[in-house]
């Protein structure tokens, strides 16, 4: 992964064209991966994932090519937002409320934990909306 100053750019290889869209299987490395004693532990790790990217009409890639999928860094941060802070703030004002109110702490946490499952239902039917403003672009 390398970064430049307002986006976040992944190697990647496009699989298949359909249309004016890729898929594109991206190899996330974590830290350990680069490190000089992996071999030791059992923390190194990759995981592929794939992206579709919506092409220009004039594209010239190929299947097999390999290119760079590059999102825009602030994109990177609202996901970031969206999966892990904004549920953190859900569930924790939740519980205060919660308690607050004179529930027990077993009920509190039960519900806290039990609010995250409209947020990620509402996540999960939001996510064409998502996916429209959640853009890659490929470069050779």
């Amino acid at each position: 992964m390398s970064e430049q100053t307002d986006s976040v750019t992944h190697p990647g290889i496009v699989m298949q064209i359909s249309g004016h869209v890729a898929e594109v299987m991206i190899l996330a490395k974590s830290a350990c991966t680069s490190c000089q004693v992996k071999g030791a532990c059992n923390m190194s790790e990759m995981e592929e994932k794939r992206v579709f990217v919506e092409l220009p009409p004039e594209h010239s890639f190929k299947s097999g090519q390999q290119v760079n999928v590059m999102m825009k860094q602030s994109l990177g941060n609202f996901a970031v937002f969206l999966g892990y802070i904004l549920p953190f703030l859900v569930l924790l004002l939740t519980l205060i409320i919660s308690i607050s109110v004179g529930l027990g702490e077993g009920v509190a946490g039960l519900l806290a934990l039990g609010i995250l499952v409209p947020y990620y239902f509402v996540l999960y039917r939001l996510r064409n909306r998502l996916g429209r403003k959640f853009s890659f672009q490929l470069t050779a």
